[in-house]
Protein backbone atom coordinates (compact mmCIF):
# COMPACT_ATOMS: atom_id res chain seq x y z
CA UNK A 1 0.00 0.00 0.00
CA UNK A 2 1.54 3.46 -1.00
CA UNK A 3 2.54 5.63 1.95
CA UNK A 4 -0.67 7.99 0.65
CA UNK A 5 -2.95 5.72 2.58
CA UNK A 6 -1.08 5.92 6.06
CA UNK A 7 -3.99 6.33 8.42
CA UNK A 8 -2.93 9.26 10.79
CA UNK A 9 -5.13 11.43 12.94
CA UNK A 10 -8.18 9.18 13.50
CA UNK A 11 -9.88 8.26 16.75
CA UNK A 12 -9.88 5.08 18.49
CA UNK A 13 -12.96 3.52 18.85
CA UNK A 14 -14.68 4.25 22.22
CA UNK A 15 -15.17 1.14 23.89
CA UNK A 16 -13.91 -0.89 27.14
CA UNK A 17 -15.33 1.83 29.18
CA UNK A 18 -18.39 1.98 32.50
CA UNK A 19 -20.72 3.77 31.38
CA UNK A 20 -21.83 4.22 34.50
CA UNK A 21 -18.92 6.14 36.13
CA UNK A 22 -20.63 9.22 35.58
CA UNK A 23 -20.42 11.50 38.91
CA UNK A 24 -23.43 13.54 38.44
CA UNK A 25 -25.43 9.85 38.06
CA UNK A 26 -23.27 8.23 40.80
CA UNK A 27 -23.79 10.95 43.49
CA UNK A 28 -27.65 11.09 42.73
CA UNK A 29 -27.98 7.45 43.40
CA UNK A 30 -26.42 7.84 46.33
CA UNK A 31 -28.23 11.04 47.33
CA UNK A 32 -31.82 9.50 46.39
CA UNK A 33 -31.37 6.10 48.69
CA UNK A 34 -30.32 3.65 46.13
CA UNK A 35 -26.43 3.47 47.21
CA UNK A 36 -26.50 -0.27 47.37
CA UNK A 37 -27.34 -0.51 43.87
CA UNK A 38 -23.90 0.93 42.78
CA UNK A 39 -21.96 -2.43 42.47
CA UNK A 40 -25.11 -4.04 40.30
CA UNK A 41 -24.97 -0.77 38.50
CA UNK A 42 -21.31 -0.70 37.60
CA UNK A 43 -21.42 -4.11 36.36
CA UNK A 44 -23.92 -3.23 33.85
CA UNK A 45 -21.77 -0.03 32.88
CA UNK A 46 -18.64 -2.24 32.00
CA UNK A 47 -21.15 -4.19 29.57
CA UNK A 48 -22.77 -1.22 28.33
CA UNK A 49 -19.25 0.35 27.34
CA UNK A 50 -17.85 -3.03 25.83
CA UNK A 51 -17.32 -3.29 22.03
CA UNK A 52 -19.83 -6.73 22.87
CA UNK A 53 -22.46 -4.34 23.73
CA UNK A 54 -21.65 -1.39 20.81
CA UNK A 55 -22.45 -4.86 18.28
CA UNK A 56 -25.60 -5.53 19.66
CA UNK A 57 -26.95 -2.36 19.43
CA UNK A 58 -25.59 -1.66 15.89
CA UNK A 59 -26.65 -4.87 14.46
CA UNK A 60 -30.27 -4.76 16.04
CA UNK A 61 -30.56 -1.26 14.43
CA UNK A 62 -29.66 -1.93 11.36
CA UNK A 63 -31.41 -5.02 10.97
CA UNK A 64 -35.12 -3.82 11.71
CA UNK A 65 -38.16 -6.06 12.43
CA UNK A 66 -40.22 -7.28 10.01
CA UNK A 67 -44.07 -7.87 10.21
CA UNK A 68 -45.44 -11.33 9.28
CA UNK A 69 -49.07 -10.97 8.93
CA UNK A 70 -49.84 -14.70 7.74
CA UNK A 71 -47.86 -17.74 7.89
CA UNK A 72 -47.28 -19.70 4.55
CA UNK A 73 -50.11 -21.09 4.27
CA UNK A 74 -52.40 -18.27 4.64
CA UNK A 75 -53.23 -18.59 8.13
CA UNK A 76 -53.23 -14.87 9.97
CA UNK A 77 -50.51 -15.27 12.47
CA UNK A 78 -49.26 -11.46 13.37
CA UNK A 79 -45.59 -11.94 14.46
CA UNK A 80 -42.61 -9.38 14.56
CA UNK A 81 -39.65 -10.39 13.59
CA UNK A 82 -36.49 -9.31 15.67
CA UNK A 83 -33.02 -9.83 15.20
CA UNK A 84 -31.33 -12.00 17.84
CA UNK A 85 -29.04 -9.06 19.58
CA UNK A 86 -32.94 -7.53 20.02
CA UNK A 87 -33.58 -10.21 22.43
CA UNK A 88 -29.77 -9.80 23.88
CA UNK A 89 -30.48 -6.23 24.60
CA UNK A 90 -34.10 -7.08 25.86
CA UNK A 91 -32.55 -10.15 28.40
CA UNK A 92 -30.49 -7.63 29.55
CA UNK A 93 -32.49 -5.09 31.00
CA UNK A 94 -34.99 -7.74 31.83
CA UNK A 95 -32.15 -9.58 33.87
CA UNK A 96 -31.48 -6.29 35.51
CA UNK A 97 -34.73 -4.99 36.42
CA UNK A 98 -34.95 -2.35 34.29
CA UNK A 99 -38.71 -3.32 33.70
CA UNK A 100 -41.13 -3.67 36.63
CA UNK A 101 -39.11 -5.79 38.90
CA UNK A 102 -38.64 -2.39 41.38
CA UNK A 103 -42.31 -2.89 41.96
CA UNK A 104 -42.19 -6.01 43.87
CA UNK A 105 -38.61 -5.06 45.63
CA UNK A 106 -38.77 -3.84 49.45
CA UNK A 107 -35.61 -1.84 49.50
CA UNK A 108 -35.81 2.09 49.58
CA UNK A 109 -34.33 3.17 46.44
CA UNK A 110 -35.42 0.31 44.33
CA UNK A 111 -37.08 2.69 41.85
CA UNK A 112 -33.91 5.01 41.59
CA UNK A 113 -31.49 2.00 41.47
CA UNK A 114 -33.56 1.34 37.96
CA UNK A 115 -33.81 4.49 37.07
CA UNK A 116 -29.56 4.88 37.13
CA UNK A 117 -29.76 1.54 35.20
CA UNK A 118 -32.12 3.03 32.80
CA UNK A 119 -30.02 5.85 32.12
CA UNK A 120 -26.76 3.47 31.56
CA UNK A 121 -28.30 0.81 29.72
CA UNK A 122 -30.33 2.81 27.28
CA UNK A 123 -27.08 4.42 25.80
CA UNK A 124 -26.18 0.85 23.94
CA UNK A 125 -29.64 1.34 22.05
CA UNK A 126 -32.36 3.05 22.82
CA UNK A 127 -35.02 1.65 20.94
CA UNK A 128 -35.27 -1.16 23.03
CA UNK A 129 -35.98 0.59 25.93
CA UNK A 130 -39.62 1.08 24.62
CA UNK A 131 -41.17 -1.85 25.58
CA UNK A 132 -39.01 -2.25 28.70
CA UNK A 133 -40.67 1.50 29.89
CA UNK A 134 -44.34 0.21 29.44
CA UNK A 135 -43.46 -2.60 31.12
CA UNK A 136 -42.58 -0.57 33.89
CA UNK A 137 -45.58 1.83 33.65
CA UNK A 138 -48.31 -0.85 33.49
CA UNK A 139 -47.94 -2.04 37.30
CA UNK A 140 -49.64 1.22 38.89
CA UNK A 141 -52.54 1.42 36.14
CA UNK A 142 -53.08 -2.46 36.39
CA UNK A 143 -53.54 -2.00 40.10
CA UNK A 144 -56.72 -0.45 39.70
CA UNK A 145 -57.91 -4.12 39.07
CA UNK A 146 -56.83 -5.75 41.43
CA UNK A 147 -57.90 -9.34 40.23
CA UNK A 148 -55.64 -8.93 37.23
CA UNK A 149 -52.65 -7.10 39.07
CA UNK A 150 -52.36 -10.12 41.41
CA UNK A 151 -52.39 -12.73 38.55
CA UNK A 152 -49.81 -10.87 36.35
CA UNK A 153 -48.12 -8.25 38.20
CA UNK A 154 -45.68 -11.37 39.55
CA UNK A 155 -45.12 -11.87 35.74
CA UNK A 156 -44.43 -8.12 34.38
CA UNK A 157 -41.78 -8.20 37.88
CA UNK A 158 -40.24 -11.03 36.91
CA UNK A 159 -36.53 -10.99 35.58
CA UNK A 160 -36.63 -13.84 32.69
CA UNK A 161 -37.30 -12.46 28.98
CA UNK A 162 -39.57 -14.98 28.11
CA UNK A 163 -40.49 -14.22 24.26
CA UNK A 164 -42.94 -15.58 22.58
CA UNK A 165 -46.82 -16.03 21.93
CA UNK A 166 -48.09 -18.10 24.46
CA UNK A 167 -50.37 -18.02 27.31
CA UNK A 168 -49.63 -15.34 29.78
CA UNK A 169 -49.47 -18.11 32.64
CA UNK A 170 -47.49 -20.41 30.79
CA UNK A 171 -44.88 -18.12 30.59
CA UNK A 172 -41.81 -17.52 33.07
CA UNK A 173 -42.40 -13.64 32.65
CA UNK A 174 -44.16 -11.38 30.46
CA UNK A 175 -43.91 -7.72 28.69
CA UNK A 176 -46.28 -5.06 28.69
CA UNK A 177 -47.22 -2.41 25.92
CA UNK A 178 -49.50 0.51 25.53
CA UNK A 179 -52.10 1.17 22.76
CA UNK A 180 -53.99 4.76 22.96
CA UNK A 181 -53.89 7.16 19.81
CA UNK A 182 -55.91 7.12 16.81
CA UNK A 183 -55.38 8.63 13.57
CA UNK A 184 -58.47 11.50 14.53
CA UNK A 185 -57.04 11.88 18.18
CA UNK A 186 -53.55 11.83 18.41
CA UNK A 187 -53.01 13.21 22.33
CA UNK A 188 -56.45 14.19 22.43
CA UNK A 189 -57.33 10.67 23.63
CA UNK A 190 -60.97 11.65 24.33
CA UNK A 191 -61.33 11.54 20.70
CA UNK A 192 -60.79 7.78 20.53
CA UNK A 193 -63.53 6.31 18.13
CA UNK A 194 -62.22 2.48 19.17
CA UNK A 195 -65.80 0.50 20.92
CA UNK A 196 -65.85 -1.37 23.77
CA UNK A 197 -68.91 -3.89 24.30
CA UNK A 198 -69.93 -5.97 27.41
CA UNK A 199 -69.62 -9.70 26.58
CA UNK A 200 -72.12 -10.68 29.79
CA UNK A 201 -69.46 -12.69 31.43
CA UNK A 202 -67.26 -9.63 32.66
CA UNK A 203 -65.13 -9.29 29.88
CA UNK A 204 -65.54 -6.63 26.85
CA UNK A 205 -65.34 -7.01 23.07
CA UNK A 206 -63.23 -4.65 21.38
CA UNK A 207 -63.22 -3.12 17.73
CA UNK A 208 -61.38 -0.12 16.40
CA UNK A 209 -58.21 0.84 14.83
CA UNK A 210 -55.32 2.17 16.66
CA UNK A 211 -52.40 4.63 14.78
CA UNK A 212 -49.38 4.06 17.12
CA UNK A 213 -49.20 0.60 19.30
CA UNK A 214 -45.01 0.32 20.14
CA UNK A 215 -43.42 -3.36 20.81
CA UNK A 216 -46.79 -5.38 19.04
CA UNK A 217 -45.22 -8.31 19.97
CA UNK A 218 -45.72 -7.37 23.70
CA UNK A 219 -47.70 -10.32 26.02
CA UNK A 220 -50.52 -7.72 27.10
CA UNK A 221 -51.58 -4.39 26.50
CA UNK A 222 -53.31 -1.56 28.16
CA UNK A 223 -55.43 0.17 25.74
CA UNK A 224 -58.54 2.87 25.83
CA UNK A 225 -62.09 2.28 24.27
CA UNK A 226 -65.35 3.79 24.28
CA UNK A 227 -67.92 1.47 27.08
CA UNK A 228 -71.22 1.96 27.59
CA UNK A 229 -70.30 4.25 30.22
CA UNK A 230 -67.26 6.40 28.52
CA UNK A 231 -63.95 6.05 27.89
CA UNK A 232 -62.23 3.57 29.61
CA UNK A 233 -59.24 1.56 30.16
CA UNK A 234 -58.76 -1.88 28.79
CA UNK A 235 -56.18 -5.23 29.44
CA UNK A 236 -55.94 -7.42 26.20
CA UNK A 237 -53.79 -10.83 25.82
CA UNK A 238 -51.81 -11.05 22.63
CA UNK A 239 -52.96 -14.71 23.47
CA UNK A 240 -56.54 -15.61 25.17
CA UNK A 241 -56.55 -17.76 28.14
CA UNK A 242 -57.63 -21.17 26.11
CA UNK A 243 -54.54 -20.32 24.04
CA UNK A 244 -55.99 -18.98 20.33
CA UNK A 245 -55.09 -15.80 19.14
CA UNK A 246 -56.58 -11.96 20.10
CA UNK A 247 -58.30 -10.60 17.70
CA UNK A 248 -55.77 -8.12 17.53
CA UNK A 249 -54.26 -7.89 13.84
CA UNK A 250 -50.98 -5.91 12.75
CA UNK A 251 -51.70 -3.62 9.79
CA UNK A 252 -47.99 -2.53 9.63
CA UNK A 253 -45.06 -1.28 10.93
CA UNK A 254 -44.13 2.45 11.09
CA UNK A 255 -40.73 3.99 9.16
CA UNK A 256 -39.66 6.15 11.64
CA UNK A 257 -37.53 8.46 11.97
CA UNK A 258 -35.19 6.80 13.89
CA UNK A 259 -36.11 4.04 16.99
CA UNK A 260 -35.32 1.84 14.47
CA UNK A 261 -34.87 -1.71 16.43
CA UNK A 262 -38.22 -1.24 17.83
CA UNK A 263 -41.21 -2.27 16.41
CA UNK A 264 -44.28 0.42 16.30
CA UNK A 265 -47.35 -0.82 14.52
CA UNK A 266 -50.94 -0.08 13.25
CA UNK A 267 -53.36 -2.52 15.16
CA UNK A 268 -56.93 -3.43 13.75
CA UNK A 269 -59.13 -4.74 17.21
CA UNK A 270 -61.53 -7.12 15.47
CA UNK A 271 -64.25 -8.34 18.33
CA UNK A 272 -60.88 -8.44 20.61
CA UNK A 273 -61.55 -10.02 24.27
CA UNK A 274 -60.34 -7.39 26.96
CA UNK A 275 -60.79 -6.77 30.66
CA UNK A 276 -61.99 -3.39 31.71
CA UNK A 277 -59.30 -2.50 34.36
CA UNK A 278 -61.05 0.34 36.49
CA UNK A 279 -64.09 1.84 36.34
CA UNK A 280 -66.13 2.29 33.22
CA UNK A 281 -65.42 6.16 32.35
CA UNK A 282 -62.46 6.29 34.21
CA UNK A 283 -60.42 5.65 31.83
CA UNK A 284 -58.18 8.65 31.49
CA UNK A 285 -57.89 8.67 35.31
CA UNK A 286 -56.93 4.84 35.26
CA UNK A 287 -53.84 5.09 32.74
CA UNK A 288 -52.90 8.58 34.27
CA UNK A 289 -50.22 6.88 36.29
CA UNK A 290 -48.69 4.68 33.28
CA UNK A 291 -48.15 8.14 31.61
CA UNK A 292 -46.65 9.52 34.63
CA UNK A 293 -43.81 6.23 34.86
CA UNK A 294 -43.12 6.58 30.70
CA UNK A 295 -42.90 10.45 31.02
CA UNK A 296 -40.31 9.83 33.87
CA UNK A 297 -38.50 7.66 31.24
CA UNK A 298 -38.72 10.53 28.75
CA UNK A 299 -36.61 12.38 30.89
CA UNK A 300 -34.33 9.45 31.61
CA UNK A 301 -34.08 8.74 27.56
CA UNK A 302 -33.19 12.19 27.23
CA UNK A 303 -30.61 12.26 30.10
CA UNK A 304 -28.74 9.10 28.66
CA UNK A 305 -29.01 10.30 25.49
CA UNK A 306 -27.04 13.78 26.29
CA UNK A 307 -24.28 11.83 28.48
CA UNK A 308 -23.98 9.57 25.57
CA UNK A 309 -23.40 12.08 22.56
CA UNK A 310 -20.81 13.92 25.78
CA UNK A 311 -18.72 11.55 26.22
CA UNK A 312 -18.35 10.46 22.75
CA UNK A 313 -17.47 14.15 22.29
CA UNK A 314 -15.38 14.11 24.68
CA UNK A 315 -13.56 11.34 23.77
CA UNK A 316 -13.48 12.53 20.05
CA UNK A 317 -11.61 15.67 20.91
CA UNK A 318 -8.99 14.06 23.39
CA UNK A 319 -7.64 12.15 20.52
CA UNK A 320 -8.19 13.99 17.63
CA UNK A 321 -5.49 17.02 16.81
CA UNK A 322 -6.05 20.00 14.71
CA UNK A 323 -3.85 23.02 14.29
CA UNK A 324 -1.12 21.61 16.74
CA UNK A 325 -2.63 20.37 19.57
CA UNK A 326 -5.56 18.20 20.84
CA UNK A 327 -9.41 19.55 19.41
CA UNK A 328 -10.50 19.46 23.71
CA UNK A 329 -7.68 22.05 24.19
CA UNK A 330 -8.52 24.27 21.91
CA UNK A 331 -10.51 27.25 23.42
CA UNK A 332 -13.66 27.72 21.57
CA UNK A 333 -13.84 23.47 21.32
CA UNK A 334 -13.41 23.16 25.45
CA UNK A 335 -16.54 26.14 25.64
CA UNK A 336 -18.72 23.84 23.50
CA UNK A 337 -17.97 20.55 25.65
CA UNK A 338 -18.20 21.92 28.67
CA UNK A 339 -21.80 23.59 27.09
CA UNK A 340 -22.61 20.34 26.42
CA UNK A 341 -21.46 18.95 30.05
CA UNK A 342 -23.63 21.58 31.80
CA UNK A 343 -27.04 20.51 29.77
CA UNK A 344 -26.05 16.79 30.84
CA UNK A 345 -25.61 17.26 34.44
CA UNK A 346 -28.27 19.08 34.86
CA UNK A 347 -30.66 16.33 33.23
CA UNK A 348 -29.31 13.63 35.33
CA UNK A 349 -29.86 15.48 38.13
CA UNK A 350 -33.00 16.11 37.48
CA UNK A 351 -33.95 12.84 36.56
CA UNK A 352 -32.70 11.33 39.61
CA UNK A 353 -34.45 13.47 41.72
CA UNK A 354 -37.66 12.79 39.84
CA UNK A 355 -36.82 9.50 40.07
CA UNK A 356 -36.22 9.54 43.66
CA UNK A 357 -39.97 11.19 44.10
CA UNK A 358 -41.46 8.48 42.22
CA UNK A 359 -39.67 6.02 44.43
CA UNK A 360 -40.77 7.72 47.57
CA UNK A 361 -44.67 7.96 45.87
CA UNK A 362 -44.96 4.26 45.36
CA UNK A 363 -43.71 4.33 49.44
CA UNK A 364 -46.74 6.81 50.11
CA UNK A 365 -45.16 9.95 50.39
CA UNK A 366 -47.86 12.77 49.90
CA UNK A 367 -45.90 15.76 49.77
CA UNK A 368 -43.55 14.22 47.04
CA UNK A 369 -46.42 13.23 44.65
CA UNK A 370 -46.96 17.44 44.90
CA UNK A 371 -43.58 17.38 43.13
CA UNK A 372 -43.78 15.10 41.44
CA UNK A 373 -46.75 15.84 39.60
CA UNK A 374 -45.57 19.38 38.49
CA UNK A 375 -42.18 18.42 38.52
CA UNK A 376 -42.41 15.82 35.75
CA UNK A 377 -44.17 18.09 33.42
CA UNK A 378 -42.17 20.90 33.09
CA UNK A 379 -38.89 18.71 33.13
CA UNK A 380 -40.06 16.27 30.39
CA UNK A 381 -41.39 19.69 28.34
CA UNK A 382 -37.56 20.73 28.73
CA UNK A 383 -34.96 17.54 29.19
CA UNK A 384 -36.58 16.80 26.01
CA UNK A 385 -36.85 19.25 23.91
CA UNK A 386 -32.75 20.11 25.38
CA UNK A 387 -32.01 16.28 23.53
CA UNK A 388 -31.92 17.25 19.91
CA UNK A 389 -30.00 20.42 19.88
CA UNK A 390 -27.56 18.58 22.81
CA UNK A 391 -27.09 15.33 19.77
CA UNK A 392 -26.74 17.99 16.90
CA UNK A 393 -23.66 19.90 18.94
CA UNK A 394 -21.80 16.44 20.00
CA UNK A 395 -22.17 15.28 16.40
CA UNK A 396 -21.24 18.39 15.20
CA UNK A 397 -17.87 17.99 17.42
CA UNK A 398 -16.61 15.44 14.97
CA UNK A 399 -17.27 17.78 11.65
CA UNK A 400 -17.69 15.22 8.78
CA UNK A 401 -16.80 12.04 10.77
CA UNK A 402 -20.07 12.67 12.85
CA UNK A 403 -22.11 12.66 9.50
CA UNK A 404 -21.06 9.06 8.84
CA UNK A 405 -23.17 6.36 10.21
CA UNK A 406 -20.62 4.21 11.50
CA UNK A 407 -19.51 6.94 13.73
CA UNK A 408 -22.78 6.09 15.84
CA UNK A 409 -23.49 9.95 15.95
CA UNK A 410 -26.48 9.96 13.34
CA UNK A 411 -27.93 6.99 14.98
CA UNK A 412 -28.04 9.48 18.30
CA UNK A 413 -29.54 12.23 16.10
CA UNK A 414 -32.58 10.57 14.52
CA UNK A 415 -33.27 8.92 18.42
CA UNK A 416 -33.35 12.31 19.91
CA UNK A 417 -36.67 13.98 19.65
CA UNK A 418 -38.55 10.73 20.32
CA UNK A 419 -38.61 11.82 24.08
CA UNK A 420 -39.72 15.28 23.07
CA UNK A 421 -42.70 13.70 21.37
CA UNK A 422 -43.72 10.43 23.02
CA UNK A 423 -46.30 10.94 25.95
CA UNK A 424 -47.24 14.20 24.56
CA UNK A 425 -45.53 16.56 22.46
CA UNK A 426 -44.15 19.88 23.80
CA UNK A 427 -47.60 22.04 23.62
CA UNK A 428 -49.07 18.97 25.55
CA UNK A 429 -46.62 18.90 28.39
CA UNK A 430 -46.00 22.86 28.79
CA UNK A 431 -50.48 22.46 28.83
CA UNK A 432 -49.84 19.84 31.38
CA UNK A 433 -48.04 21.86 33.58
CA UNK A 434 -50.53 24.70 33.69
CA UNK A 435 -53.42 22.22 34.31
CA UNK A 436 -51.68 20.72 37.19
CA UNK A 437 -51.25 24.30 38.72
CA UNK A 438 -55.20 25.24 38.46
CA UNK A 439 -56.20 22.16 39.29
CA UNK A 440 -53.99 21.59 42.22
CA UNK A 441 -52.57 24.59 43.53
CA UNK A 442 -50.81 23.09 46.58
CA UNK A 443 -48.19 21.40 43.76
CA UNK A 444 -47.14 25.62 43.29
CA UNK A 445 -46.36 25.10 46.82
CA UNK A 446 -43.74 21.71 46.42
CA UNK A 447 -42.38 23.43 43.65
CA UNK A 448 -41.08 26.70 45.22
CA UNK A 449 -40.44 24.34 48.55
CA UNK A 450 -38.15 22.55 46.63
CA UNK A 451 -36.29 25.37 44.28
CA UNK A 452 -36.31 27.91 47.80
CA UNK A 453 -34.02 24.93 49.94
CA UNK A 454 -30.99 26.98 47.24
CA UNK A 455 -31.99 30.52 48.07
CA UNK A 456 -29.86 32.76 48.91
CA UNK A 457 -27.10 30.33 47.13
CA UNK A 458 -26.92 32.10 43.38
CA UNK A 459 -28.05 35.22 42.83
CA UNK A 460 -29.69 34.29 39.42
CA UNK A 461 -31.68 31.67 40.75
CA UNK A 462 -32.90 34.26 43.29
CA UNK A 463 -33.80 36.72 40.35
CA UNK A 464 -35.06 33.75 38.25
CA UNK A 465 -37.77 32.29 41.21
CA UNK A 466 -38.47 35.69 42.14
CA UNK A 467 -39.44 36.43 38.61
CA UNK A 468 -41.41 33.09 38.58
CA UNK A 469 -43.57 34.33 41.30
CA UNK A 470 -44.25 37.58 39.25
CA UNK A 471 -45.35 35.44 36.51
CA UNK A 472 -47.73 32.73 38.15
CA UNK A 473 -49.70 35.61 39.99
CA UNK A 474 -50.43 36.96 36.59
CA UNK A 475 -52.60 34.71 34.63
CA UNK A 476 -53.17 36.99 31.37
CA UNK A 477 -52.50 34.63 28.06
CA UNK A 478 -51.53 31.49 30.29
CA UNK A 479 -51.66 29.24 27.44
CA UNK A 480 -49.77 31.47 25.08
CA UNK A 481 -46.93 31.29 27.53
CA UNK A 482 -47.12 28.26 28.85
CA UNK A 483 -43.87 27.18 26.98
CA UNK A 484 -41.86 29.89 28.46
CA UNK A 485 -42.98 29.84 32.07
CA UNK A 486 -42.50 25.68 31.66
CA UNK A 487 -38.61 26.87 30.54
CA UNK A 488 -38.04 28.91 33.29
CA UNK A 489 -39.60 26.44 36.13
CA UNK A 490 -37.30 23.56 34.62
CA UNK A 491 -34.32 25.55 34.71
CA UNK A 492 -34.95 27.14 37.91
CA UNK A 493 -35.12 23.08 39.36
CA UNK A 494 -32.10 22.17 37.81
CA UNK A 495 -30.37 25.37 38.67
CA UNK A 496 -31.15 24.43 42.38
CA UNK A 497 -30.34 20.66 42.24
CA UNK A 498 -26.63 21.96 41.13
CA UNK A 499 -26.36 24.50 43.66
CA UNK A 500 -27.12 22.03 46.30
CA UNK A 501 -25.42 18.50 45.34
CA UNK A 502 -23.07 20.16 42.36
CA UNK A 503 -19.20 21.61 42.49
CA UNK A 504 -18.85 25.36 42.52
CA UNK A 505 -18.15 25.65 38.90
CA UNK A 506 -21.23 23.51 37.75
CA UNK A 507 -23.82 25.31 39.47
CA UNK A 508 -22.04 28.84 38.80
CA UNK A 509 -21.86 27.96 34.91
CA UNK A 510 -25.03 26.86 34.56
CA UNK A 511 -26.94 29.54 36.73
CA UNK A 512 -24.94 32.21 34.90
CA UNK A 513 -25.25 31.19 31.14
CA UNK A 514 -29.04 29.30 31.74
CA UNK A 515 -30.32 32.16 33.94
CA UNK A 516 -28.38 34.72 34.49
CA UNK A 517 -28.28 35.79 30.28
CA UNK A 518 -24.69 34.97 30.09
CA UNK A 519 -25.45 32.81 27.07
CA UNK A 520 -26.04 33.19 23.25
CA UNK A 521 -28.60 31.16 21.18
CA UNK A 522 -26.21 27.89 20.78
CA UNK A 523 -24.02 25.90 22.60
CA UNK A 524 -20.28 26.98 23.14
CA UNK A 525 -21.73 30.49 24.21
CA UNK A 526 -20.70 30.20 27.87
CA UNK A 527 -19.18 33.44 29.36
CA UNK A 528 -15.41 34.09 30.43
CA UNK A 529 -14.07 32.89 33.55
CA UNK A 530 -15.90 29.50 33.45
CA UNK A 531 -13.60 26.56 34.92
CA UNK A 532 -13.90 24.26 31.97
CA UNK A 533 -11.23 22.13 33.76
CA UNK A 534 -13.35 21.26 36.26
CA UNK A 535 -16.45 20.50 34.34
CA UNK A 536 -14.98 18.79 31.75
CA UNK A 537 -12.84 16.13 34.51
CA UNK A 538 -16.51 14.65 35.30
CA UNK A 539 -17.28 13.97 31.26
CA UNK A 540 -14.50 11.60 30.95
CA UNK A 541 -14.62 7.70 30.56
CA UNK A 542 -11.38 6.04 32.08
CA UNK A 543 -10.90 2.57 30.81
CA UNK A 544 -12.06 -0.35 32.26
Amino acid sequence: MPPTHEVTNQVPPHHGYDAAADPALLEALVREGAGWAAPELHRLGVLAGSEQAAEWGRLANENEPVLHTHDRYGHRVDEVEFHPYWHRLMDTAVSHGLHAAPWTQPEPGAHVARAAKFIVWSQVEAGHTCPVSMTYAAVPALRAAPALAAWLEPLLASRTYDFGLRRPDTKRGLIAGMSMTEKQGGSDVRANTTTAVPAGDGTYRLTGHKWFTSAPMSDVFLTLAQAPGGLSCFLLPRVLPDGTRNRLHLQRLKDKLGNRSNASSEIEYDDAFGWLVGEEGRGVATIIEMVNMTRLDCVLGGASGMRLGLVRAVHHATHRRAFGKALIDQPLMRNVLADLALESEAATAVAMRLAGASDRVARGNADEELLRRLGLAVTKYWVCKRAPAHAAEALECFGGNGYVEDSGMPRLYREAPLSSIWEGSGNVAALDALRAMARRPETIEAFFAEVGLAAGADRHLDAAVAGLHKQLADPAEAEYRARQLTETMALALQASLLVRHAPAAVADAFCASRLGGEHGGAYGTLPTGVDTGAVLERAVTPAV
